[in-house]
């Protein structure tokens, strides 16, 4: 479902091999939260979706957790940002921005989209689900 959805809304991104079940476990093991079902069934088709540069349009499970703990753990972030627990980061802008899930009372509970500003430390609704981002991302209705 997901890569033919993919590949009617936009050209040229590939697809890597489904995570497994653990590698998917991963998410709730290190970072405390279970995926929301869209981002959970694009993970059975695909660990992460790339361009021809191998520039991520949603990261790999590995990457969602290595950048998650990274953000929530940095030191120096916790005097300049407000904290990032509360966000699970999927994607990136290409310029520092990052986009996520809204994480509330330890679950995801909607499946809106928000981008986090590096600049700015704002965190803006973008998309009211993961097709909705991908389709606005990919042909340039969502931009930042």
């Amino acid at each position: 479902m997901w890569r033919n959805y993919i590949q009617s809304v936009t050209s040229g991104y590939q697809f890597k091999e489904p995570a497994t079940k653990s590698e998917i476990g991963q998410i709730k093991e290190k970072l405390q939260v279970d995926l929301p079902a869209e981002l959970r069934e694009l993970f059975n088709e695909t660990n992460g979706v790339f361009d021809e540069y191998h520039c991520p349009l949603i990261w790999s499970i590995d990457q969602i957790v290595k950048d998650n703990l990274f953000f929530r753990n940095f030191a120096d972030y916790k005097d300049i940002f407000m904290p990032f627990d509360h966000l699970l980061f999927f994607s990136d802008a290409g310029n520092g921005d990052l986009f996520g899930y809204r994480i509330l009372n330890g679950s995801i509970q909607t499946e809106d989209i928000f981008v986090w500003d590096h600049e700015s430390d704002s965190r803006k609704w973008i998309a009211s689900s993961l097709k909705d981002f991908i389709e606005g991302w990919a042909n340039d209705r969502i931009s930042v």
